[in-house]
């Protein structure tokens, strides 16, 4: 053990902090808020725009849950799988987003 650290931890017993705990909850509850709202304001307006915005936000925001989940409840699943599929999931989100601020009404 160097500084209290173990040095030969499987990758499979990694503990996420209560920090980071704490945001991944605020991440998941304000992503499923804007999903929410803008899915609303589609519904209230028709916009193809709010359409994809919310469908963006839905998929960072599903990334974000599902890396967490496979990282709580799958144990041998490593974190980098659970990276990878936080990290696809919001880069085909942010895409769509994008794609939502360019489309004409």
């Amino acid at each position: 053990m160097v500084g209290g650290a173990q040095r030969n931890m499987s990758p499979h017993t990694f503990t996420l902090p209560p920090s980071a705990i704490a945001f991944k909850t605020l991440t998941l509850i304000l992503g499923g808020l804007i999903t929410y709202l803008s899915y609303r304001a589609y519904r209230r307006t028709g916009s193809p725009a709010l359409r994809a915005l919310s469908i963006g936000f839905g998929l960072v925001t599903t990334g974000a849950l599902l890396a967490g989940v496979t990282n709580i409840l799958l144990h041998d699943i490593s974190i980098g799988v659970s990276l990878a599929i936080e990290s696809g999931l919001t880069t085909a989100g942010f895409a769509v987003i994008v794609y939502s601020l360019y489309t004409q009404d």
